[in-house]
């Protein structure tokens, strides 16, 4: 039995991008204002360490997502 797979191709609109950049540099300051601030914690609470060691899956993708929006800004301008 052969099977056939169709994708999809899905287009953004520049103002969908926008606020899909918007709700990443969010994200961004609040997870890194989350492991600031429990970062006095962290030795008391073994829950809010296990948080702040997995919070850097969350802050580098973000980070990077960042990264690439203020890249693109500054090729955009010039």
């Amino acid at each position: 039995m052969i099977s056939t797979v169709t994708t999809t191709t899905m287009t953004l609109t520049q103002t969908q991008v926008m606020s899909l950049g918007v709700i990443a540099v969010i994200s961004l300051i609040v997870f890194l204002a989350l492991k600031e601030i429990l970062s006095s914690e962290a030795g008391k609470n073994p829950s809010i360490q296990s948080f702040l060691n997995g919070a850097n899956v969350a802050i580098i993708p973000l980070l990077l997502a960042f990264i690439a929006i203020v890249a693109y800004k500054v090729l955009s301008i010039a």
